[in-house]
């Protein structure tokens, strides 16, 4: 089990195991944020207390990026309609990783939604 938590701990999350991989996007969200995001299903994770978060929604209005109310620390995003069977958590409120032996993904969600290092 993992732990993540916003900077002044009021938003907490857990998840089965600490991420093998993670993912940064350069999408226009994503590129502002500096998240690395760390993918479980819905299912597995333990969400924050209700109204402990704020959600950022947008354009096709598929993805909630969820904040803080008290701190602004971007915490994770989910899906909106259900039908994606993940959501990511921010991997860098993670405490504990071992970033140097993690794989980081590169996405290119600004252009042609793939991920880079596949050919």
């Amino acid at each position: 089990m993992i732990e993540a938590a916003c900077h002044c701990g009021a938003v907490r999350l857990t998840a089965p195991e600490p991420p093998h991989t993670v993912t940064e996007c350069n999408c226009s969200i994503c590129r502002r944020l500096g998240a690395r995001w760390a993918y479980y299903s819905p299912a597995d994770v333990g969400l924050p207390k209700p109204g402990s978060t704020q959600p950022y929604v947008w354009g096709d209005r598929m993805l909630a990026f969820h904040r803080c109310r008290s701190c602004g620390v971007t915490t994770h995003w989910q899906s909106l309609d259900g039908t994606q069977e993940r959501m990511a958590i921010n991997a860098r409120i993670m405490d504990s990783l071992d970033w140097p032996a993690m794989r980081v993904r590169q996405f290119d969600g600004a252009d042609t939604w793939k991920y880079l290092d596949e050919t």
